[in-house]
């Protein structure tokens, strides 16, 4: 009996140090866990990049500890099952170019150039201390390694990456050492995760959609945004707003042109181009559908602003844009479609006097051989002026070259982009007009637009 009294308190007594030191036992497990990493993807004037690795070393340590000589990175980009190899990208070859096709093999898997690395909190910030180390990894419009995406040139879409990293510890940080990391925790990506993704049927055709909500319960203004040729397919809708930083729609320096904008990106299957006789003949099979879905998507947003709907696309999203506000003049507020591919051969006059009840703002660039402004926009936009169109503007550059100063050629100039991708000045809001005397921005003119 005694020794059964006994046998109680022993047992009373662990399951006590339990609750009394569980949360401390907990707190060391948690510290103690295995080492792993989550990549950080951010959109670039050029595509998606892997720019960091947050690595979960398992165990604290101090800042002064890291060093950018601390861990090399090894990355391997997995490409989708069917997807174009190196090789066959040489071959396949094609002048139409989105950058982020690979082309040999070391686009594929080699080591990464660190830039810097530091102790930091769970979310990549610098700390003094703490069980974190973000490692920031060397990005650029050449360095395909990097590229979280890959350009198929069979299928002329762009996919995702599997991105698998090997960090491995070369110098000792306090007490730890040796590793080598390859247990990927995820992918982080700052604002392309703002953005909630769906997909809807409209007749015979669905659509996946990236959308954005602003957070409050005022009336906004809507942005529709269609994508380019390499954006469409059935699987990502989160491709268009990742191929070519249209997710910057969502980033606060355009969100506060507009006090807060909802922002819709529909994906296309195939082409928004994808005529019912010929690719880019004047029609698309997508344009009722579409309709559908930007009315359904005003109609279960009660706070969109009808009168505030603005419609824009760059290339094969330009062709979808002018088609749009050609077919429904009276819905839309203003548009902005950028390298538009509608050929103005296939413009009546009839369509002229369609798209004057639409305030319009273009954008192209004079080295634009895809889609050449001289069979496109510029007569467009002459003919447009012609028949008095009283709103309507031209931001027309001369080439498109980074202009962070980051990125340069041999020579020491800019480093130039294809002509074709005159969307970087859109994103960036580096589009503006002389408009009664004042130099207007694009996004300024656009948020002030109104039905």
């Amino acid at each position: 009996m005694n020794c059964r009294k006994i046998l109680c308190a022993g047992i009373a007594s662990v399951l006590m140090a339990g609750m009394l030191f569980g949360s401390s036992v907990s707190v060391e497990a948690t510290a103690k866990a295995a080492p792993s990493y989550r990549t950080v993807t951010e959109v670039y004037d050029w595509g998606a990049a892997v720019s960091k690795v947050i690595v979960d070393l398992g165990e604290n340590v101090t800042a002064n500890a890291v060093d950018n000589g601390t861990f090399k990175v090894y990355a391997k980009r997995v490409l989708a099952e069917g997807a174009t190899t190196p090789k066959q990208a040489m071959q396949a070859k094609n002048k139409i170019s989105l950058g982020s096709e690979a082309q040999k093999d070391n686009d594929l898997e080699g080591y990464r150039d660190v830039t810097k690395a530091y102790v930091s909190d769970a979310d990549g910030k610098a700390a003094d201390k703490g069980r974190y180390v973000t490692i920031e990894l060397k990005v650029g419009p050449n360095i395909a390694i990097g590229s979280a995406l890959n350009f198929d040139v069979n299928s002329f879409f762009n996919n995702w990456v599997k991105p698998e990293y090997t960090i491995t510890q070369m110098k000792a940080v306090d007490s730890v050492k040796g590793l080598v990391i390859d247990h990927n925790k995820g992918n982080v990506r700052p604002i392309v995760d703002k953005f909630s993704y769906a997909h809807k049927m409209f007749g015979r055709l669905s659509y996946g959609y990236a959308s954005y909500e602003p957070k409050d319960n005022e009336k906004h203004p809507l942005i529709i945004w269609l994508h380019g040729m390499g954006e469409g397919g059935t699987d990502s809708p989160s491709i268009p707003i990742s191929a070519n930083k249209a997710d910057m729609f969502a980033d606060d320096s355009l969100q506060s042109h507009f006090g807060g904008a909802y922002v819709l990106v529909p994906q296309a299957r195939t082409y928004w181009m994808h005529g019912y006789k010929d690719f880019g003949d004047g029609t698309s099979i997508y344009e009722e559908s579409l309709m559908k879905l930007i009315e359904a998507y005003a109609a279960e947003h009660p706070n969109v602003d009808k009168s505030r709907i603005y419609i824009g696309g760059d290339s094969n999203g330009g062709y979808m844009t002018m088609l749009m506000i050609r077919d429904y003049p009276e819905y839309f507020a203003a548009a902005f479609p950028t390298c538009e591919g509608l050929a103005d051969k296939l413009i009546s006059d009839a369509d002229i006097q369609a798209f004057k009840k639409t305030p319009i703002w273009f954008t192209a660039a004079k080295t634009d051989t895809t889609l050449p402004p001289t069979d496109y926009v510029i007569p467009t936009f002459q003919r447009l002026q012609a028949a008095g169109a009283t709103n309507v503007h031209f931001s027309f550059f001369d080439n498109v070259v980074d202009r962070t100063g980051l990125y340069k050629k041999a020579d020491g100039s800019a480093f130039e982009y294809p002509g074709h991708w005159s969307w970087i000045y859109v994103y960036n809001d580096q589009c503006d007009d002389t408009i009664n005397g004042k130099t207007v921005k694009l996004m300024d003119w656009l948020a002030k637009q109104k039905k």
